[in-house]
């Protein structure tokens, strides 16, 4: 949008650390961060991102993205590092729009996403820095809250809070109990929001992988397996067919070049149901059609049997 007002602090921000003032809004959006993309007055495009940050988390991802991307994998370049305005945490990165969300749900969709996750995931894992926690809330089995869930403002003053379907609430007690029992496995950092609307490709060639804000902590499996449930939502949370997680788990440990365990593919299961019962409880809190909870419920047996929970 040519003309676009921008507030002051952007301007002088962008003068500061980039070196040229923004001239025309691309793209915003507002979810997890304050995400503006905007061409400067030198001809770059580039795009800025602002976001409450109490712990620390954002510097550590955007190493973590840094180091993706001088791996010659494809995501976008981190121009600036991090500095705090007005409370909260900005950076920029490369503007890189295009290319197109992958739908499938099938085996080639779940072969295709692992061997890109486990590329990238090769080189997370391998990385020494202080983990970003707390870890994002879809993956955050490990936390010390008294429920199943780790707790949420937001959340946990709705209605039916306290009421949920006891089928759900099962599946949420064998699930973390299953991976709070393989605690000595090693963490290690990686992506954690491993969805298709995350990702976009040229064809079957991945084009960029976005969303570095969410790296986390935990072991290989319990991230891999957290991808295999979670790669084929795109604008709604939903859950991969079995067969589909399955073939993404076998594809991560070809490319890998080593198997799991027993105890790590048991772990990867328990993980893989993960995001969708964070999904499936916000669908049954905030009233929205339940395509996780159902997807869920239909296949939480199956994924639990695979993880011995």
């Amino acid at each position: 949008m040519v003309g676009e007002a921008f507030e002051p602090w952007l301007v002088a921000w962008c003068e500061s650390r980039l070196g040229a003032a923004p001239i025309e809004q691309l793209l915003a959006a507002s979810v997890m961060s304050e995400v503006k993309a905007v061409r400067l007055d030198d001809g770059r495009e580039v795009v800025v991102k602002a976001r409450p940050d109490p712990t620390g988390r954002v510097a550590i991802c955007l190493a973590v993205q840094r180091a993706v991307r001088e791996a010659g994998l494809p995501c976008a370049t981190p121009l600036t590092e991090v500095s705090m305005v007005n409370g909260l945490a900005v950076h920029a990165e490369q503007w890189l729009p295009g290319g197109e969300i992958d739908r499938g749900t099938g085996v080639d969709a779940a072969e295709r996403s692992a061997r890109l996750y486990a590329a990238c995931t090769q080189v997370t894992s391998r990385l020494h820095l202080s983990p970003p926690l707390p870890n994002p809330e879809w993956v955050r089995w490990d936390h010390d809250g008294p429920d199943h869930w780790p707790p949420n403002e937001l959340h946990d003053r709705r209605p039916g809070a306290d009421s949920l379907p006891h089928d759900l609430v099962a599946v949420a007690a064998r699930a973390r109990k299953r991976l709070l029992a393989s605690s000595s496995q090693r963490q290690v950092l990686g992506h954690a929001d491993w969805e298709a609307q995350n990702l976009r490709w040229d064809q079957n060639t991945p084009y960029v992988v976005h969303d570095w804000d969410s790296v986390a902590w935990l072991p290989e499996a319990a991230l891999v397996g957290a991808a295999s449930g979670a790669f084929t939502s795109a604008e709604t949370p939903t859950l991969a067919p079995l067969a589909s997680s399955e073939a993404f788990l076998d594809a991560y440990q070809d490319e890998r070049g080593s198997a799991f365990t027993n105890d790590e593919l048991e772990v990867a299961w328990a993980a893989s149901v993960w995001p969708a019962l964070h999904n499936a409880r916000a669908e049954i809190l905030w009233n929205h059609p339940p395509v996780a909870l159902t997807a869920l419920l239909d296949q939480a047996e199956a994924r639990l049997h695979r993880s011995a929970a």
